[in-house]
């Protein structure tokens, strides 16, 4: 019973060096090649923000839900950068770990989760970042729902790791996907609710953005940062059910064709 104790706790002390390598490789790699690094990470979506905020300030009075412009687009600008994100950059995960992953202690599962762990990490880091800069520099009182918006962020997250690995396998066996899912995406920034609520829509139209998950997604982080909003089209189930369909025929393929995918990488 020690011999099985032990065995295991050394396979577990492995697979966790396995993915804590593989995630400071990754900061050396994305974030460390140039002094600006992390800093763009910070840049892009307080530029996108703003320029939203530009925009729209000048064809609307108020933002559809309280007074503060920057506020209303950054809670749905934040969780839709980081799905969109991350699905890509789990996309490329088996591309960008292959060399390592000839060795037998790394798996496919490692550069994923290495992946998810150090993106997911990093970008809610920029939505503390941004979202506490905005309370901040307009001095809003703003009274924060910290569990509905961690749901919120959860959701995403289980989201992009299910789409994400979907797309590890897409990639890799046939590339162009990359670039389909790419503009796939675009319409998504439009119909996601980042502009808009989801309750202003008229039916039959609100009933068919509601498949969107992200849409759910972007409600509920509403909800944690506005009290007076009642998410009640928002369903976590749905989000969560997508995901994990997602995640089951996504690792199916991975586990069954990843020595394939990499052996034609090679």
């Amino acid at each position: 019973m020690a011999l099985l104790s032990g065995l295991l706790a050394g396979r577990r002390f492995v697979w966790g060096r396995s993915v804590i390598a593989l995630m400071l490789r990754e900061m050396a790699t994305s974030y460390g090649r140039s002094p600006g690094g992390y800093i763009w990470a910070v840049a892009e979506p307080v530029a996108g923000v703003a320029l939203l905020t530009v925009v729209f300030s000048f064809v609307m009075r108020s933002p559809p839900l309280g007074n503060n412009f920057p506020l209303f687009y950054a809670t749905g600008f934040l969780p839709f950068v980081y799905y969109a994100s991350l699905t890509s950059k789990l996309g490329q995960a088996i591309r960008f770990s292959r060399p390592l992953l000839a060795y037998p202690a790394v798996s496919f599962f490692d550069a994923i989760l290495s992946r998810f762990l150090l993106n997911t990490l990093t970008n809610l880091l920029v939505f503390v970042i941004v979202a506490g800069g905005i309370i901040v520099v307009y001095g809003l009182n703003v009274s924060l729902n910290l569990p509905v918006i961690l749901e919120a962020f959860s959701m995403a997250g289980a989201l992009a790791f299910g789409v994400g690995t979907i797309n590890c396998y897409l990639f890799s066996v046939a590339p162009v996907w990359e670039r389909v899912w790419a503009i796939l995406n675009r319409p998504m920034f439009i119909l996601s609710g980042i502009f808009f609520l989801i309750e202003s829509v008229p039916e039959p139209f609100r009933a068919l953005l509601s498949y969107n998950p992200l849409v759910h997604v972007i409600a509920k982080m509403r909800e944690g940062f506005f009290p007076t909003y009642d998410a009640r089209l928002a369903d976590p189930l749905y989000v969560y059910l997508v995901s994990l369909v997602c995640m089951f025929f996504g690792m199916l393929l991975l586990n069954r064709y990843h020595r394939m995918l990499l052996n034609e990488g090679a």
